[in-house]
């Protein structure tokens, strides 16, 4: 569940708990308004978790020429931040 689509279900929680007023036999839809309101929730901590953990990569290219045969030798790392 990404960031949007939490923010997106806790809005129409909010909607249907606090801005409808319409009576149901057959469902409370202040419970439904209450139960798509904690999944915006956990959906926007989920996303915000994910969006934090992504790896980042540092890359790194060097190039110089070898004293001894006068070649040109490169030389490429790659190395992950450990932070983030």
């Amino acid at each position: 569940m990404s960031l949007g689509t939490g923010i997106v279900l806790f809005v129409i929680g909010a909607i249907l708990t606090f801005a409808t007023d319409i009576q149901l036999d057959w469902i409370n839809l202040d419970v439904v308004g209450y139960i798509l309101m904690i999944a915006g929730i956990v959906g926007i901590i989920l996303g915000l978790v994910v969006l934090l953990r992504r790896r980042q990569s540092v890359s790194t290219t060097r190039s110089a020429v070898d004293p001894v045969s006068g070649e040109r030798v490169t030389s490429s790392t790659a190395e992950r931040d450990p932070l983030v």
